[in-house]
């Protein structure tokens, strides 16, 4: 059976480190990828990714520029589902239904969204969501990434391309979550 991987990178090019998404799934798509394995360029565009998640992904692996107070350029893997422990958060309502703000559509916000396009059209969301996050310096006006962000980018790829290939162990060795499951 094919497993379909939605990597989404998102972020905003035009706020330093914000666009660590968007470049680390450019570098990204220069490598080969498995089959059933997309690496999408979503930038700022969250309602184009709430659309395209309705045609039916396994697991969605966003890339993006994400505050956990550690020093900038720490590379995270956060399974969206062990740490949100239901479907609240900026961006949710309490009812579950998100708050459309086109210019503030955080990955929380389209995920929410997602839930109201399924719950409208049958769909089915991906199972699985992931979060590759890199620790920003500076997401303040201006182009280009900072030195540690930068330097963090190529280690993004190889984790990505690790968990699309089902051989990323975590520092200590043990096995990371697979995005895909072995038919």
């Amino acid at each position: 059976m094919s497993t379909k991987v939605l990597v989404a990178g998102i972020g905003n090019v035009f706020l330093g480190d914000d666009g660590f998404g968007v470049e680390t799934v450019r570098a990204l798509s220069g490598h080969p990828l498995p089959d059933g394995a997309e690496v999408v360029d979503f930038g700022v565009r969250g309602v184009h990714l709430a659309y395209q998640l309705l045609d039916g992904y396994d697991t969605l692996l966003l890339v993006d520029a994400t505050a956990r107070g550690g020093e900038p350029g720490t590379l995270y893997l956060i399974d969206v589902g062990a740490e949100a422990g239901g479907g609240s958060g900026p961006g949710v309502e309490p009812g579950g239904g998100a708050v459309l703000d086109g210019h503030h559509m955080s990955p929380d916000t389209v995920l929410a969204l997602l839930d109201t396009l399924c719950a409208g059209t049958g769909a089915t969301p991906p199972r699985r969501t992931l979060v590759l996050g890199c620790e920003p310096a500076c997401v303040e006006e201006g182009i280009g990434l900072s030195a540690p962000v930068a330097a963090a980018v190529p280690r993004a790829v190889r984790m990505a391309l690790d968990l699309l290939h089902d051989r990323a162990p975590d520092a200590a060795g043990a096995p990371r979550p697979a995005l895909r499951r072995t038919p």
